[in-house]
């Protein structure tokens, strides 16, 4: 979708600044915001590009540099890491070949860490775009990433 159709769905008000920014990342095939959709944003709410900036900063659901189609965020709060999230990672990087802030050679899954996803009675937990996966085992991780692949 042209990123001027996207802006148009939204009123100009700072009020919608996240879901904006959401948009136009999500209309990026590289899943991340370039320089211009940040100033497209500021200009279309009147916002200065600093405060934009901020906002995509601050968000770990945000980007400003290229990422794979899916991003697999796994949960590292004091919970998670309680019931095993490090060998949630130590398995993920083993599978998909790449460390954490990296993306796959084919650009399909970029690894990162976040903060509580607050799914805590199910940890070890980790989302996968917008979905939450919990009670998550080395089988379970397979099996979630062949059918991604398998979706593309």
């Amino acid at each position: 979708m042209e990123k001027k159709a996207i802006l148009q769905r939204f009123p100009r008000s700072p009020d919608v600044l996240l879901a904006l920014l959401h948009e136009l990342q999500r209309a990026n095939p590289q899943n991340y915001l370039t320089p211009e959709d940040l100033a497209l944003a500021a200009e279309y709410l009147g916002l200065p590009l600093s405060r934009v900036r901020d906002a995509v900063t601050f968000y770990t659901m945000f980007s400003l540099h290229p990422r794979g189609k899916h991003v697999i965020r796994v949960c590292d709060s004091p919970n998670c890491h309680l019931f095993g999230a490090w060998s949630v990672v130590e398995e993920l990087q083993r599978l998909l070949g790449v460390g954490v802030g990296e993306t796959t050679p084919d650009g399909l899954f970029t690894l990162e860490l976040t903060s509580c996803l607050g799914a805590c009675g199910v940890a070890p937990v980790m989302m996968v775009d917008d979905e939450v996966f919990g009670n998550l085992t080395p089988q379970k991780l397979r099996e979630i990433l062949a059918r991604l692949k398998e979706e593309g």
